[in-house]
């Protein structure tokens, strides 16, 4: 498996970054400005098991001209990471193998679904439209923390 790259390897990237809410089912993703200020979901893709979403991560990379990746690791609020952040963590390695060039890291998405669901309370957002929507929410949320994050880095 690749070996993962750090937020420090991704802040010395300059351009785009691609977030990655990897799911079973739905995996959500969100991109930044070329100056990293602002996170925009993009939508989700739902092309079926951890090596075809890896392909599918790596070909919107591509296409969005994304110069890093940031997978979102759910970890436990007593900080461990359990069989899911595993799960993301290898995910994140199958994309770091497809992408030459690109700084691939994973960041704590903590409390973002909660963040998401919560939104999308309060906007009202409720059955199928809420499906479709909660994991692209969810991504944008994790790379606007990513970007905020970032720029306090020295």
């Amino acid at each position: 498996m690749e070996e993962l790259n750090t937020l420090a390897d991704v802040k010395q990237t300059k351009g785009k970054i691609l977030s990655v809410d990897f799911g079973d089912v739905r995996t959500g993703l969100a991109v930044s400005d070329p100056s990293r200020l602002i996170a925009s979901g993009i939508g989700y893709i739902s092309p079926g098991g951890i090596d075809k979403t890896a392909d599918a991560v790596a070909e919107v990379a591509r296409e969005q001209g994304a110069v890093a990746v940031i997978v979102g690791l759910p970890v436990n609020m007593d900080g461990s990471q359990g069989s899911r952040a595993q799960r993301c963590s290898k995910f994140a390695s199958l994309v770091k193998g497809r992408l030459d060039g690109v700084a691939v890291a994973t960041f704590d998405e903590r409390m973002t679904t909660m963040t998401a669901s919560r939104y999308l309370n309060e906007t009202n957002t409720k059955g199928k439209k809420r499906k479709q929507v909660i994991d692209t929410l969810s991504a944008q949320i994790i790379l606007q923390n990513c970007l905020d994050r970032l720029k306090y880095m020295n």
